[in-house]
């Protein structure tokens, strides 16, 4: 397969000297994705490795375009916690073909692992303050990007208040989805209606959440379960580092991230023990459980929007199911 003379652009190279084959991963339903190796690439004339994605429509356009500012983000902030992103585009070859393009990430490698623990890593990326956004005088609540938590789109307009910011552009938002997806559940949308109303702001509140110094916007990965973090190395002869990818970033409350990380397991109690060695619970501490599994509800209803309910689990009038209750 010959390298898209766009991809090559983006990656100042000649593609008649780029090897694109397949490659495993994608994070996305949509995406494919290759290897391309570059014949005595890097600066001490051996193979340079990179990472392709690629994906037809316009949806494409957006999932790339913030993927690629989320991995920008997070590898700003601390360059070996994520493969660097360079850049992301339209084909030369197909105007219906979009492409993202970073480091290849190597997950097979099995040397030691070297560098800090992924635990350190973020809680050093969520330590650290997001830098304030460009039109504006201080720092904010959002992402400058539409991102895709796996197939979804999510708007990120900034906002001063991170409570406004998560019920109405995570909950609200998702409900809307949900409506055009599922169809109208006049119990579930009112039950969204009031946890955004009533129960974020309670527990998120601007003057509560932090005390009366609030919380700092911190980079967040956004879409950081197991499957989307890993140890392998970066390049063709890297280090071998604990690493994620795939992010869905925004600029939020850094226990927003655990919220995901607590649904499918492969992070346990030692990980959140030495995360929040580094990086204490928010004031106040005693609701920090009920803050997490209010941050899970939104990627509990992204599944419920994104996977299609198998006809086989619809429930007949002799089977009545006992009703889940949120909060």
């Amino acid at each position: 397969m010959k390298l898209d003379s766009a991809v090559a652009q983006v990656l100042g190279i000649n593609p008649d000297h780029a090897i694109v084959s397949s490659s495993g991963g994608g994070g996305c339903s949509s995406a494919s994705t290759a290897k391309i190796t570059v014949r005595g690439g890097n600066d001490h004339g051996a193979d340079q490795l990179y990472f392709l994605k690629t994906a037809k429509g316009p949806d494409a356009e957006i999932m790339f375009r913030g993927e690629h500012a989320s991995l920008t983000a997070i590898h700003d902030q601390v360059p070996t916690l994520c493969p660097n992103s360079y850049g992301w585009g339209r084909f030369e070859s197909s105007s219906s073909t979009y492409f993202l393009v970073t480091d290849h990430l190597n997950l097979g490698a099995r040397s030691p692992v070297s560098g800090e623990t992924l635990a350190a890593k973020l809680a050093k990326l969520h330590s650290t303050p997001a830098p304030i956004p460009k039109g504006y005088s201080k720092a904010m609540f959002g992402f400058p990007e539409i991102t895709c938590c796996g197939d979804t789109p999510q708007t990120n307009n900034f906002s001063e208040s991170w409570a406004d910011f998560y019920a109405n552009h995570r909950l609200r938002s998702i409900r809307t989805r949900s409506e055009k997806s599922n169809g109208s559940d006049a119990e579930l949308s009112n039950l969204i209606e009031i946890t955004a109303a009533h129960v974020v702001p309670r527990l998120l509140g601007d003057g509560h959440l932090g005390g009366s110094s609030g919380i700092v916007p911190v980079v967040v990965h956004g879409d950081l379960w197991s499957g989307n973090a890993g140890t392998g190395s970066l390049g063709l002869d890297g280090p071998v580092e604990q690493v994620v990818y795939d992010p869905s970033a925004v600029y939020g409350h850094n226990e927003y991230e655990l919220g995901i990380m607590k649904m499918f397991g492969g992070f346990g109690g030692q990980f959140l023990k030495e995360y929040h060695e580094l990086c204490p619970k928010t004031a106040p501490v005693e609701e920090y459980s009920d803050r997490v599994a209010l941050y899970e509800l939104y990627h509990h209803l992204n599944h419920h929007v994104c996977v299609p309910k198998p006809r086989s689990l619809i429930l007949s009038p002799k089977s009545p199911a006992k009703p889940h209750v949120l909060f």
